[in-house]
């Protein structure tokens, strides 16, 4: 309870000096605060939750509308009907609690005797005031908050406030001092305070909008400073002022609505901005349409909620026709005004484009019901651009067209692509044309958009056309057939053998035309051809091993030419595929080897057969000892695979470079043999060196040895 006390006492040093200085607002004779300061209340039993114990009366005339209550005893509240109410059931009380009632203009204190509860005897405000605080002199420093103006005009400094200082003790002197932001700090000097008498002054205008309220500190000294009172936390509030426009966030505002929306339809909204107390109706803020442009084919097609800033279509759904409107961009006038829209409030303007939007309302007509179109046979391309009307909104999908074919085409031979920067329709040729199998077609073609049409919209008879399209006959050129034509035959034929016989058509079956032939490309010079009935003849041997041969295969390419007018020309390919004949004789390598002098029974090379023909033309082949007398008792030669052999010396030889006589004969029927030799250079060897005998001789390693080399081929 000591603690009770001494805020409490605070509280009360506080009412005894606000209240003298209420003198400014509030109505004629009204003095703000407890009209009542002193209650009874009969103790009579324990107290009940919600029990109404008593009505105070309290009127910071203003109306009451911020006050606030505290009660010393935690237990207690005061209610929006001003009455004293326990929280929760109590036992019993203290035998006097004290109401605070506190707002933006009253700060006061009322004393509640409790009759008949035990507990320690009744303090009233004066035994409170008179009492002796633990730590402290029998003085108080009373600091009211206050409230300001904002843009107050002169003269300055302006008294705003009075601190007091209320003291039961012997008179000290004394000295006030203010500390904190708008005193002693940025902004500097904003606010003083007298230092004899506690008076608060304001030196110049503040704005509610930079800051609206300053904390600040008082308390009081000895004239050699030594602190007092205090410090006293107190609070300077700035009242607002209408001094700020509504502001838009854009100058102009852009939004859409779709054509034959409905009455009511939400186009967009409007937000304005007031920098003042939204609290107030310095802030409130009302919207109005100030103008409307074009005002036809009314002046009224919107209305924008003067709350929300909502603009809604009051035009009729019929009249809201993108394609009979004046236009298709309307512009709003919208202001923006506070004070609730009062005369005297501030006004913001700006500018609300609203664009109506297409819906796919129209669908696409043919400009002509017949479009007419000639091509020459075996041509492609462009032959037609359709046209059609849309009244729908251009470059939109309600616009673009998109074109198919529903009849006329079987072959597929055509094909419709839109051109975007006309809609027209191109009607192309994409599989040339064939004047023989038809000289006239008639297509029906069909137009629809891109989207889907309104549902009360259709297509007609005008979204669809025929398109009537003509061929026109040209000498076309003959065709061969097969192409490419493939044929086998055996090299070595004699010159003059038949190898072919061309086949070459005119496809103008109207016309009786002759075709001549003739040899376009033959790289090898070894055909001739037969210009009237076509047959292909050597000229030359067919070499199967020649170089213009790639893969077995020799080709050549005819032209056949009509006798039209102009002459047409085709050409043909003709594929011969060459069968092999023995016709080449097996060789040797390597032709040349080293043995060195004195050694006897070594091989001396591993040879290998070789043959430009094919299997079975080839390989295996016999490699043998010439005919000389004599060979086998210095040289063996023995096989190590089908293309391979191996050379042994029997004796040792002296320096000297000797020719080896070896027959070589291939597979072939009949086979191929060939009489060739492998020189064999004696070299004397020393230091891993070999000096042999040659016009062009050289230094040399020795040879590698020879038998892993024998033991791979054996392996192959």
């Amino acid at each position: 309870m000591e603690i009770g006390v001494c805020v409490l006492l605070a509280f009360l040093l506080h009412q005894v000096a606000h209240v003298g200085g209420q003198g400014d607002g509030g109505h004629e004779g009204c003095v703000p605060g407890f009209q009542v300061k002193k209650y009874q209340v009969m103790y009579r039993g324990p107290f009940q939750k919600g029990q109404r114990l008593l009505q105070v009366e309290f009127d910071d005339c203003a109306g009451n509308e911020d006050v606030t209550f505290g009660v010393s005893d935690p237990g207690f509240h005061v209610d929006g009907d001003l009455n004293l109410v326990p929280l929760r059931d109590l036992p019993h009380s203290e035998p006097v609690l004290f109401i605070r009632g506190l707002s933006a203009r009253a700060d006061d204190l009322a004393q509640v005797d409790i009759i008949g509860t035990r507990g320690r005897s009744a303090e009233t405000l004066g035994d409170i005031v008179g009492q002796k605080l633990p730590y402290r002199s029998k003085r108080s420093l009373l600091v009211p908050n206050i409230s300001i103006s904002e843009n107050e005009r002169g003269p300055f400094p302006k008294f705003i406030g009075q601190t007091h200082l209320i003291s039961t003790g012997e008179p000290r002197e004394q000295i006030f001092r203010m500390t904190g932001p708008g005193a002693d700090q940025d902004p500097k000097g904003l606010f003083t305070i007298d230092m004899n008498s506690g008076a608060v002054s304001v030196s110049r205008s503040v704005d509610r909008e930079a800051t609206d309220s300053y904390q600040l500190e008082v308390s009081t000294t000895d004239y050699s400073g030594n602190l007092i009172e205090g410090p006293q936390v107190f609070r300077i509030n700035v009242i607002d002022q209408n001094d700020n426009r509504p502001i838009f966030k854009e100058p102009r505002y852009t939004g859409e609505v779709l054509e034959g929306s409905p009455t009511g339809t939400t186009v967009m909204t409007m937000t304005a901005f007031d920098a003042d107390d939204p609290n107030t109706d310095n802030a409130v803020l009302r919207y109005n349409i100030v103008k409307q442009s074009p005002d036809k084919p009314s002046p009224n097609m919107f209305y924008i909620d003067a709350e929300r800033g909502d603009i809604v279509t009051v035009i009729a759904p019929t009249l809201l026709d993108r394609e009979t409107l004046p236009t298709t961009t309307y512009e709003l006038e919208i202001m923006a005004k506070d004070m609730a829209g009062s005369e005297v409030g501030l006004t913001g303007t700006t500018t609300a484009t609203i664009t109506i939007t297409d819906k796919n309302d129209h669908a696409p007509e043919f400009t002509h019901p017949l479009f007419e179109a000639h091509v020459y046979e075996g041509s492609t391309g462009v032959v037609v651009n359709l046209t059609v009307d849309d009244r729908d909104d251009p470059a939109t999908a309600a616009w673009r067209a998109m074109y198919s074919i529903i009849s006329g085409d079987p072959t597929q031979s055509f094909e419709i692509q839109t051109n975007p920067d006309n809609n027209e329709g191109m009607l192309s040729v994409v599989k040339p044309l064939n004047y023989e199998a038809s000289e006239f077609l008639s297509l029906l073609i069909k137009v629809e958009n891109e989207d889907p049409l309104v549902p009360d919209v259709g297509y007609g008879p005008s979204s669809t056309a025929t398109v009537h399209v003509r061929v026109e006959d040209i000498n076309e050129g003959p065709v061969f057939f097969p192409d490419p034509l493939i044929v086998t035959r055996m090299e070595n034929i004699p010159v003059g053998s038949f190898v072919a016989s061309l086949n070459a058509t005119d496809p103008d079956i109207l016309e009786k035309q002759s075709i001549r032939y003739a040899v376009l490309q033959d790289p090898a010079g070894w055909l001739s051809v037969n210009p009237v009935r076509a047959t292909v003849n050597t000229s030359a041997s067919l070499d199967r091993e020649s170089p213009y041969v790639y893969d077995n295969k020799y080709t050549a390419v005819f032209i056949a030419t009509d006798n039209g007018t102009p002459p047409a020309t085709g050409t043909g390919t003709l594929i011969i595929h060459l069968e092999d004949y023995n016709d080449n004789a097996p060789y040797v390598l390597p032709s040349v080897a080293r043995v060195c002098e004195d050694t006897y029974d070594v091989t001396v090379a591993v040879v290998g057969g070789w043959d430009k023909d094919l299997p079975p033309n080839a390989a295996p082949f016999k490699i043998e000892l010439g005919t000389q007398p004599d060979l086998d008792k210095t040289w063996n030669v023995t096989r190590v695979n089908s293309t391979h052999s191996q050379i042994r010396l029997l004796r040792s030889l002296k320096k000297d470079n000797y020719q080896l006589p070896l027959l070589i004969t291939d597979s072939g029927v009949p086979p191929l043999s060939n009489n060739t030799e492998v020189k064999v250079q004696v070299c004397i060897c020393n230091k891993n060196r070999m000096h042999c005998s040659s016009a062009h001789s050289h230094r040399a390693r020795f040879l590698v040895p020879l038998a892993p080399l024998l033991l791979t081929l054996l392996c192959l």
